[in-house]
């Protein structure tokens, strides 16, 4: 019985030359896997091409759904953003990919996986805690941390003419000047002329690069207004209709994209200790965001809100770093959860050139009491203003006291 490794296969250049090489290197059974997580038209071909590539067995698997409902959606409840700005769309999808390969693997017995990630990125993290969490006895196969691998392929013309040697259909044609990453939640592009962190990735001559989006600047003119509806923090509605997790992020997409919106060039601090640039566009996800945190800020809690958003930037390093099956992520989730038991209505937004504007939020469960808040006479007396004399009082005290040390120090 022949050993079984697990591949996860992309069909660009790379991954089909790293079949061939383990194939060949291990003496073993290549079995690819390919996630289908909203590549679109890059999932084309790719079954007959792993097989004329030599895999024994292709997994093709739809887990769409499954991303956005079980990854997608608990991530964008904990309000995760990574360093102010990025999403996490890459990050979040890698530990349902290395989840399901385990899943392969043990159901065919092979005794490892593999991965094309590079030694530099910090898909090799994700990828591999993932399995040491789910799979500890499996081993794990990195090429590109492997000396001999890299001796034999310096660069790409040694693996053009690798493919070509094996038979491996290589499509002749120009290189992008980046590379991209693509999914339901956003489409990501870095190296190439993004490693220059003064390339100006907005201009012009550059528009064609993005997949997602129109630019700002040719997106509508007129406005145009998108409801969400809420229910304990997960969107399950847009504009009146009803639609599952992965219906909601591919209808925002839609219209993010039509309007410009999701774009964000950053330069961000990689797990593995350098900085990275990187451009993103996530239409879907930033509507989706900005929706669930005008929705929050009517129906919860102000000291539970504060609490989760001390959490944010742990949690978002939790799930960048590759530690979404880590337990301190499984006990944060607990946490959020109960944080959304009431975070349940409807936000109405307008749409505008790259722009996501509030224009209206209402819930059953609202803390909201607009005869507490009002300016006017309160007819309910809830609220004395009196009493803020003592609370403001209270509060001043330590400051004064620290204000009279501070005197006699000086003198």
């Amino acid at each position: 019985m022949s050993k079984k490794i697990v591949l996860a296969y992309s069909g660009g250049l790379d991954t089909s030359v790293i079949l061939a090489w383990l194939k060949e290197k291990f003496d073993a059974e290549i079995i690819t896997f390919t996630a289908d997580i909203g590549q679109k038209e890059e999932l084309e071909g790719l079954e007959e091409k792993a097989l004329r590539t030599g895999a024994s067995k292709v997994y093709i698997d739809d887990l769409r759904e499954e991303f956005a409902r079980d990854f997608i959606y608990p991530m964008f409840q904990a309000g995760a953003i990574y360093e102010g700005q990025y999403l996490l769309g890459t990050s979040i999808a890698r530990p349902l990919i290395a989840k399901r390969m385990v899943e392969i693997a043990r159901a065919e017995g092979a005794f490892a996986i593999a991965h094309g990630a590079t030694g530099k990125g910090n898909d090799q993290v994700r990828f591999e805690l993932t399995a040491a969490a789910l799979a500890p006895e499996l081993e794990v196969i990195a090429p590109w941390r492997l000396e001999e691998f890299r001796e034999q392929f310096p660069g790409r013309a040694e693996m053009i003419a690798y493919a070509e040697k094996h038979g491996i259909n290589v499509v002749a044609t120009a290189s992008k000047p980046y590379s991209m990453d693509r999914n339901l939640l956003h489409i990501s592009y870095e190296s190439g002329v993004l490693e220059d962190p003064w390339f100006d990735a907005s201009a012009e001559e550059n528009k064609d690069m993005y997949l997602l989006t129109v630019s700002p600047e040719d997106a509508p003119d007129q406005p145009e207004y998108v409801e969400l509806e809420f229910e304990q923090g997960n969107c399950v509605a847009v504009n009146g209709e009803s639609l599952s997790p992965l219906g909601v992020m591919e209808k925002l997409n839609e219209l993010g994209g039509k309007h410009g919106i999701g774009r964000v060039d950053m330069v961000e601090n990689r797990f593995v200790g350098m900085k990275s640039r990187g451009v993103y566009e996530t239409p879907g996800g930033t509507i989706l965001f900005v929706a669930h945190r005008k929705m929050e800020s009517l129906t919860m809690d102000r000291e539970v809100m504060h609490l989760r958003d001390s959490l944010i930037p742990r949690y978002a390093e939790l799930v960048y770093n590759g530690f979404w099956f880590s337990p301190e992520r499984s006990a944060l989730q607990a946490l959020i959860t109960e944080s959304q038991k009431n975070v349940t209505g409807t936000v109405r937004l307008k749409l505008y050139k790259g722009n996501v504007i509030g224009a209206g939020v209402k819930s059953p469960v609202s803390l909201y009491n607009p005869n507490i808040a009002t300016m006017e006479a309160d007819p309910t007396q809830a609220y004395n203003q009196n009493d803020a004399t003592g609370f403001i009082r209270l509060n001043a005290l330590r400051l004064k006291v620290s204000s009279g040390v501070e005197q006699s120090r000086q003198q």
